[in-house]
This record gives C-alpha cells, structure tokens and sequence, in this order.
C-alpha cells in the first residue's frame, strides 16, 4: 500500500513545484547554460527567426529573396518553437497553479488607474477575452500591437530573447542598443501611451 503511494507523491510533488515560478537563482543559471551550449556550437537564438524560417519552408523564397535560404540549417530553431507551443499547452490545461500572480501594491494601483482591475491572473481577464476583442478599442489595441511587434521585429533584426538574450552573450553592439530602445519604448508607453489608450 505505501509502495503505490510513493509515485503518486512524488508525480503531486513534481506538478508543485514545475506550476510555481521558479526563482531567479534557477531560472537565470539555466537561461545561462543554454546560451554557452548554444555559443559553443555556433548558434544564435532568437525565436522571431522561426518567422523567416516558416516563410521560407513554405516557398516564399520563390517569390522574395529575403526568404531564399537554407532553412534546415534553422531546423534546432523550429524544434524549439514547436517544444515551446507543446509546453505553453501542458503548462497552461495540466500544471496551472491555482495562486494569483504576486504583483506590488503600486503595480496594481496603476493598473486601477487605467480602468484593468487586477484578478490574479497575468493576463487580465478584463482586456484578454472575445468580448473586449470585439470592440473597437480592443481591436486596435491587438491588431495595432501586433503589428508594431511584427514591424519592430524586423526593423530591428531581432526580437527581445534575439537580442536581450543571444546578442548581448554575443557582446554585439547593436544588440545593447535595441535594449536600451526597448526599455525606453516600454516606458514611453507605459507612462505615456496607456492613459490615453486605456481610459
């Protein structure tokens, strides 16, 4: 009886601790470890790449130049979006964790300024569903955003993890400066923008 416990305990025990956050002495070590292995062999990550390597394995090469490449020499890159769209799935139907996000007094009294009541979750429900997608607000809060994002990526030649993660292990120049330009961005909108959008 004790020994048909122990794996259901110990699978309780795994699910507890992979649905908390992990703190930063963990997750910041293993981000680390990944990007020597990928530096060791000749690799740079950046996930907004597997935007290119998808046009290009549909053919798109045919028609614009910008997409006629070898994308099987991206093929680890694919994988690793494939793995992440597989995690996302497990990790949001099998390991959710029942506790609200922690978030600072100050945080969540701005987010109350800006009419987004804070529920726990880090999405807020009270922006993220059908409902508010609908409306002309919320349309173009996603499609705009989205569209600056996808601009911005490829105007910059990269994305945050391509170039706050691969490009400054890479010491590369342009990789500082695109953080530096995300960071004055996300305050430019933060302080600047989201009153006006969201009130």
């Amino acid at each position: 009886m004790v020994v048909r416990r122990r794996p259901a305990l110990r699978k309780a025990k795994m699910i507890s601790l992979l649905s908390k956050p992990w703190p930063w002495y963990v997750s910041g070590p293993a981000i680390a470890g990944i990007m020597a292995v990928l530096l060791f062999f000749g690799k740079s990550f950046g996930f907004s790449k597997n935007l290119s390597n998808i046009c290009s394995m549909l053919g798109l090469g045919k028609q614009i130049s910008y997409f006629n490449f070898n994308w099987k020499k991206q093929l680890w890159n694919i994988w690793f979006l494939v793995g992440s769209v597989i995690g996302g799935y497990i990790a949001v139907h099998y390991l959710q964790s029942s506790e609200a996000i922690k978030l600072s007094s100050a945080t969540i009294a701005d987010l109350q300024k800006l009419n987004i009541p804070f529920d726990g979750h880090l999405e807020p429900e009270a922006i993220f569903n059908w409902n508010y997608l609908h409306t002309g607000r919320g349309l173009f809060i996603f499609l705009g955003g989205g569209f600056l994002i996808g601009f911005g990526t490829r105007y910059a030649g990269g994305c945050t993890s391509g170039h706050a993660i691969s490009g400054l292990s890479n010491l590369q120049l342009p990789s500082l400066i695109a953080v530096i330009g995300f960071f004055i961005g996300g305050l430019f909108t933060t302080h600047l923008l989201f009153p006006y959008i969201f009130k």
